[in-house]
């Protein structure tokens, strides 16, 4: 069985900078496909960052692209996501995910991963 944790979260004021880590038990991250989703208050979950298994690419929302990078660390079992330039709209609840067999077009659709983390809240205030 496959386990997540988040960590990293926190409250930055706008323009700073943070660092997720989701550290993963049961299953090497490099075999899995691992993605951060969002959700703010009143709004539906959303994917911000993907990264493919085995080598595969990294992939972001469009309203990420530039700011976020997401990367894994196969040694620590983890994956990263640092944050930059941060916003009032990227404060929500930032969610790992992890599946074993996602083709590239379903990476971005939450229900395609059946292994979560608990979620870790971002806040950024300006």
């Amino acid at each position: 069985q496959v386990q997540l944790v988040e960590s990293g979260g926190g409250s930055v004021q706008v323009g700073g900078s943070l660092g997720l880590s989701c550290s993963a038990s049961g299953r090497t991250v490099n075999a899995l496909t691992v993605a951060w989703f969002r959700q703010a208050p009143g709004k539906e979950r959303e994917f911000v960052a993907a990264i493919r298994r085995f080598g595969g690419g990294t992939y972001y929302a469009d309203s990420v692209k530039g700011r976020f990078t997401m990367s894994r660390e196969n040694a620590k079992n983890t994956v990263t996501l640092q944050m930059d330039s941060l916003t009032p709209e990227d404060t929500a609840v930032y969610y790992c995910a992890a599946g074993e067999s996602l083709i590239l077009s379903s990476i971005g659709g939450a229900r395609h991963y059946p292994h979560w983390g608990q979620g870790t809240q971002v806040t950024v205030s300006s």
